[in-house]
């Protein structure tokens, strides 16, 4: 299901569009989202806020592919998305996170050295 903005989330993302340096990393963050769906066939996201870091924009294409982009707010990774032009989720959630398509980098990757992957450093 696509995310609906709240008054809140609108008056955040036009804060950002007031702010030129915003708004240029927010054309930056979505022209790099385009060229994502574009490799992809299509794009769908969601945004995780991650505290005074940011937002993380999580992009899962079409064919299963996925990857993410970090915004230094959650009103310039709205900005980004919107100009971008994809469908936003509000939750990774079971349906959307079954579009996800992992290989074998991955799960070795997760698991580190319990299948023989690399190990996780701390």
């Amino acid at each position: 299901m696509a995310e609906t903005k709240t008054e809140t989330e609108t008056a955040a993302q036009d804060s950002a569009a007031q702010d030129p340096k915003d708004e240029r990393t927010a054309a930056k963050l979505a022209k790099r989202i385009g060229a994502f769906a574009k490799e992809h066939g299509g794009a769908e996201a969601q945004l995780a806020y991650v505290g005074e870091r940011g937002t993380r924009i999580v992009l899962v294409g079409q064919d299963g592919g996925w990857g993410d982009l970090f915004a230094t707010s959650h009103a310039v990774a709205e900005a980004a998305v919107e100009k971008a032009g994809v469908t936003v989720h509000e939750d990774f959630d079971g349906e959307f996170a079954a579009k996800v398509k992992t290989g074998p980098y991955e799960w070795t990757r997760m698991a580190g050295m319990q299948l023989g992957g690399p190990k996780n450093k701390a």
